[in-house]
């Protein structure tokens, strides 16, 4: 008999390669490498898809794992689920979140449910099935392993589903071209919304929030009527599969983290994010926010005409990434938060969910 607990560091970086503070927490004896299961990242790049900083994150950590493991770069990377989403345009500050498992002998504890972590990976992805139901079927079932991993019994108690997913490279285009099989599209940044769009319907699925007979090939970046409130979905060049990290609660974890999710109804929604912190009931530190962003469609922010659409200069999901970072930032108090720009069918229509984790036992 055993029970797991969960640790949460929230480590600044000079850069995407910059794994110092990393390494110091591992001096003073804070942080056991064996125990890392994954990271979440904020690297400076563009977030569009030539942003390699995602990949040299990816591939920096997979180095110093393999130095601290004893294992390859390639096992580390299959041992450990590395999450890095590009852009921390405005007030965003370049940090990794780094998640710790470790299974302890003996009893649970009683007591109110607590943070635990489950992950997960699903086969390559043909370019042709990107954004379509292959890739739907595939995520959903991939966040079932990832929760049953973590011993979530219950969807009501998943709070927080980070997927890593791929895009289509102009190499992977003509790739499926040449084989007979038409992409679901041939512009390869518009590969990013519909890697997105299909990998968050996917976790919709899997946690029941729509049915699976509502998901074709056809509505993915079409009927925004079918979202996630508990979806993120960061797509990258260094990977051909997707990485799931499900993050909830169980009872009989000795974390001693909280974890609760509300949903954004738009960019600048800081009341659904105020109710969440509130909504804990009990004194605590505030480790991260973890955050959709998206520009709205429509082109207006409750009633108002934006420009976020219209910018020739500066993707849409930069603006977006930048607005939703100033209002979080101005409740969490500090600037290294997790918001992941792109939230196609990841809550409504120009908002996004939002995940809040909460260290027990300090002032808030």
């Amino acid at each position: 008999m055993s029970h797991q607990t969960v640790g949460v560091f929230r480590v600044p970086c000079r850069g995407p390669g910059d794994l110092s503070a990393v390494q110091s927490l591992v001096d003073a004896g804070q942080l056991v490498p064996a125990e890392i299961v994954a990271v979440m990242g904020k690297t400076e790049g563009n977030g569009c898809v030539n942003d390699h900083t995602r990949e040299y994150a990816s591939m920096a950590w997979c180095h110093w794992l393999a130095s601290q493991l004893g294992c390859s770069p390639a096992e580390a990377g299959q041992r450990v689920a590395l999450v890095m989403s590009g852009g921390t345009e405005g007030v965003l500050s370049p940090h990794f979140t780094v998640f710790t498992r470790r299974w302890i002998a003996g009893p649970a504890p009683a007591g109110p449910k607590r943070l635990v972590i489950g992950t997960a990976q699903t086969r390559d992805f043909a370019p042709h099935e990107l954004g379509r139901a292959a890739q739907v079927d595939a995520t959903a079932e991939a966040v079932r392993e990832a929760m049953r991993e973590a011993g979530i019994v219950s969807i009501d108690d998943v709070h927080f589903v980070q997927v890593k997913c791929p895009l289509l490279t102009s190499t992977a285009v003509q790739r499926a071209v040449d084989a007979g099989r038409e992409p679901v599209t041939r512009d390869t940044y518009e590969s990013m919304g519909y890697s997105r769009g299909a990998s968050a319907l996917g976790i919709a699925v899997a946690l029941r929030e729509v049915p699976r007979d509502a998901v074709t090939d056809e509505v993915v970046l079409r009927d925004y009527s079918l979202y996630s409130g508990r979806a993120s979905a960061s797509a990258g060049i260094e990977l051909d599969h997707n990485v799931v990290i499900v993050l909830g609660e169980a009872a009989g974890a000795g974390s001693p983290y909280r974890i609760a999710h509300a949903v954004m109804n738009d960019a600048i929604d800081g009341r659904a994010v105020q109710a969440l912190l509130s909504g804990f009931g009990e004194p605590g530190r505030l480790v991260n926010l973890l955050a959709k962003a998206e520009a709205s469609p429509d082109g207006r922010v409750r009633g108002e005409r934006h420009t976020m659409l219209n910018d020739s200069d500066i993707n849409a999901t930069r603006h977006a990434r930048a607005a939703v970072g100033g209002v979080l930032a101005s409740l969490a108090g500090h600037t290294a938060l997790y918001v992941s720009g792109g939230a196609e069918h990841q809550g409504p229509a120009g908002g996004g969910p939002v995940a809040a984790i909460l260290h027990l036992g300090e002032p808030a």
